[in-house]
């Protein structure tokens, strides 16, 4: 266990010392010229020597005062240096935790400006369906779908959960209403909650009596990831329930095909969320302000919307 004297002392002698006046050192220290002049009286004490000496208004470092400030001033300026580097390190890699479709979709198009604007910040992307834990710096930001905000994470909405069966355009026209769609294979995300994206959709078009079935195995495709269902739908394997911001492009590109107007509406959201700790961070903070730029870009005036199918 080290013994060393209370670091406000030592933080208030080197200052004093550095700077050849009680004054000046209190002013970058945050204290009056009477704290400083106790903390050093404190550190004295402690030590059992005399470090300064009053010379008319001035105060000089006795020979023990002066054969111990630069040791002082050279551990400070390690420290200082030790944590300036500590810095550069932690803020020169952005690690972003994300889920496949919206990786894929969202970021991976875009990250590239992102780094244009930033090229002082090396991002890494680490797309996985498991949650990181943020709390335990397995990554600096994470993009969830979630229903509620962990504590102790800050949290920026960027855009409400929106949920419509799509297909292609060759199944589409054998689907007359939204009720046909139940006939058709039903493709659909293995690791939703429940597997209750088409149940929600179901409630939403009151199908269900407005309520949510008891849970048990829905038929049809079953794939690990939305973007998966989407390419399955888009081959005319059947109708896939989507995201409908996830999938604008395909949409425009008439492969996908949204079936009648009616959207589900899950109390869940698309976040970035981040540790409070990490607030002040510059890539954190220049990360949070690109991308909600690029999300109201990319929604435009229909935010959690239907897709433009111009």
């Amino acid at each position: 266990m080290r013994k060393l004297p209370p670091l406000a002392a030592i933080r208030a002698f080197e200052a004093a010392a550095r700077h050849g006046n009680y004054t000046r050192a209190g002013e970058e220290l945050g204290l009056t010229q009477a704290g400083v002049s106790y903390q050093i009286k404190a550190l004295e004490e402690r030590v059992g020597e005399i470090l300064f000496v009053r010379q008319g208004r001035v105060m000089e470092l006795t020979p023990a005062g002066s054969a111990l400030a630069p040791r002082l001033t050279e551990a400070f300026v390690t420290m200082e240096r030790a944590f300036e580097a500590l810095q550069r390190a932690e803020e020169s890699v952005l690690v972003i935790a994300c889920f496949q479709t919206f990786a894929t979709k969202i970021l991976a198009p875009r990250l590239g400006s992102f780094q244009l604007a930033h090229p002082e910040i090396a991002i890494r992307l680490d797309v996985s369906d498991k949650y990181s834990d943020l709390e335990a710096g397995e990554c600096d930001v994470a993009i969830r779908l979630s229903r509620n905000v962990p504590a102790n994470l800050r949290s920026h909405e960027l855009m409400p959960l929106r949920l419509a069966p799509f297909t292609s355009p060759s199944v589409a026209s054998r689907i007359g209403e939204v009720e046909d769609i139940k006939p058709i294979i039903q493709v659909h995300d293995r690791i939703s909650p429940n597997s209750q994206w088409w149940r929600y959709w179901d409630k939403a078009i009151g199908l269900n009596d407005g309520h949510l079935d008891d849970g048990s195995p829905r038929g049809g495709l079953q794939f690990d990831y939305m973007m998966l269902d989407a390419e399955a739908a888009m081959s005319g394997n059947g109708v896939a329930i989507l995201a409908p911001p996830l999938f604008n492009q395909e949409v425009k590109e008439g492969r996908l095909v949204q079936l009648g107007n009616h959207m589900a509406q899950p109390e869940r959201a698309f976040r970035l969320l981040y540790p409070e700790i990490r607030r002040h961070s510059h890539k954190v903070r220049a990360f949070r302000s690109w991308l909600m730029e690029q999300m109201a870009e990319h929604l435009g005036d229909n935010p959690g919307g239907l897709p433009d199918q111009r």
